[in-house]
């Protein structure tokens, strides 16, 4: 009895299959571990924390590290009312 899908080049159809299933995998992975390690290698600084390491090196005064760090505080004050306005009006 003959198969066409096993005789002649039709095996080389699902070599192909094969091959781009294997790569398709690989490249998923070594993406994921990629990304995954630059993310933990370069971790996100919020304001606050540059705000306080220019205090800390002295390259603010006191005066200036107050200033800023209220007015850091007032803004994420106003982006939790408008987010929270943002909310009440869908309803």
């Amino acid at each position: 009895m003959e198969n066409d899908w096993y005789t002649g080049w039709s095996w080389l159809l699902w070599f192909g299959f094969i091959m781009i299933m294997f790569s398709s995998f690989g490249n998923w992975g070594y993406t994921y571990r990629a990304h995954r390690r630059f993310n933990n290698e370069f971790p996100q600084k919020s304001a606050v924390d540059i705000l306080k390491e220019r205090y800390a090196s002295g390259e603010i005064e006191e005066v200036e590290f107050l200033k800023i760090l209220s007015q850091i505080s007032d803004l994420k004050q106003s982006n939790k009312i408008k987010s929270s306005s943002l909310f009440s009006q869908e309803a």
